[in-house]
């Protein structure tokens, strides 16, 4: 049975372990040599632990780079599949099962935080039978518009498997919707988001190359242009019809795939390589500015995302948004008022809504307003305390004969 609390208690936003340091491993399914927003989560989780005074590590299949933190270590070698419509770098044959297993009795942890543990990847590792030293929470990430038919044929493999999961995390309801089909009926689940610096981006500066004007607008995108859910051929559409409406308008596109990007441009209109600039990958700090620069941000994704994090952090820079109407961005943007939904896929609608926004000054001020109050949810010190209050929980509860009846939300 579960219960259902429509929010964390105050005391969440302080720390709920009164003052207590834990050494906490956390396993990324994924390899931290390409980015994604899994091990992105992973990255700034573990940052806002060790600020607070927490030891941590972090296991990551693949190989080490030259920019990673020294609490992360790698098995030294992944294999790429397709995965939700992506590509992910899992770690699963071979070793990596007792590399993995070794590295977390050697650590010694008060717990261990599993990320997405239905995937074949490290993550999954612990679970076998008998193998506990350790507490072990898991968060889950993923969301599918058609529950894949892998999943369906282990469904009763992993339910078995993830039953030695004390807590579950899901980052949103539509993830919930997909863990719920493998986790064992009677396990803890919390509702708690990613979570953004809401700071950084409310503090950033623009750039005077990507600003925008009343006439020459800058309309942004963000994400892998060749992956075909993130919706950039979506995008290419909806901007051939604003540059009827706005002839000098200019599209910021950042992210991998310019090759892919301007190919799906020339199919729509050879016009629109004109007035589009790739950016390719930049800086954090110039994300940031990115948002804060735009007149609109356009978030055109098809399908296969469980939460939405580019619109929080849009939002938090104070950035008009134009969102495809998937569930997870519904709940972030709060139905529509924290950023202007459209249909998905309907390149139409969304031309619509953004040429909208553009020429009313007063409802784009409105939804930038409304967009900042509504990314404070998911700012990291909220999330983390929330987190942390699951570790509370799992580490005070009796070792034998317990389990939770509850599920919660923080937003």
């Amino acid at each position: 049975m579960r219960s259902e609390l429509s929010q964390l208690p105050a005391s969440d936003a302080g720390d709920p372990l009164n003052g207590r340091k834990l050494k906490v491993g956390i396993i990324s399914p994924y390899s931290f040599e390409t980015p994604g927003g899994v091990q992105f989560h992973i990255r700034d989780f573990a940052k806002q632990l060790i600020a607070r005074g927490h030891d941590v590590e972090v296991l990551a299949p693949g190989r080490r780079t030259h920019d990673m933190p020294l609490w992360v270590q790698t098995t030294g070698s992944s294999f790429a599949i397709p995965y939700n419509g992506s590509v992910a770098n899992l770690s699963y044959f071979g070793w990596v099962g007792s590399v993995t297993r070794r590295w977390i009795k050697q650590g010694h942890f008060d717990i261990v935080h599993l990320h997405e543990p239905e995937v074949p990847s490290i993550s999954h590792k612990p679970l076998i039978p008998g193998f506990e030293p350790c507490p072990y929470v898991a968060t889950f990430h993923a969301s599918f518009d058609t529950y894949p038919l892998a999943l369906r044929c282990t469904q009763f493999y992993l339910r078995s498997y993830l039953s030695n999961i004390k807590s579950a995390i899901c980052v949103s309801d539509a993830a919930m919707d997909t863990a719920s089909h493998y986790l064992d009926p009677s396990t803890d689940i919390s509702v708690i988001p990613n979570g953004i610096c809401t700071s950084a981006y409310a503090t950033a500066s623009t750039k005077d190359e990507w600003l925008g004007t009343s006439t020459s607008p800058t309309i942004g995108f963000l994400g892998r242009m060749g992956e075909e859910r993130k919706g950039f051929a979506v995008f290419a559409r909806a901007a051939s019809l604003i540059l009827k409406r706005f002839p000098q308008a200019r599209f910021l596109c950042v992210g991998d795939g310019e090759h892919d990007g301007r190919k799906i441009l020339a199919s729509v209109s050879e016009e629109l390589i004109a007035h589009t600039e790739f950016l390719g990958r930049i800086s954090e700090e110039d994300k940031a500015s990115f948002y804060k620069s735009l007149t609109v941000y356009v978030a055109p994704q098809t399908g296969g995302e469980s939460f939405g994090i580019v619109l929080a952090e849009a939002m938090a820079a104070g950035c008009a948004t134009v969102a495809s109407d998937l569930k997870a961005f519904q709940a972030v943007s709060r139905q529509g008022k924290a950023a202007t939904l459209f249909t998905n896929g309907d390149a139409q609608d969304c031309a619509r809504a953004i040429t909208e926004l553009i020429e009313d000054d007063g409802a784009r001020a409105r939804l930038c307003a409304e967009g900042e109050a509504r990314a404070r949810d998911y700012d990291w010190s909220r999330v983390t305390s929330s987190v942390l209050s699951v570790y509370t929980d799992v580490l005070n509860a009796p070792k034998e004969g317990h389990r939770f009846t509850r599920q919660r939300h923080i937003v």
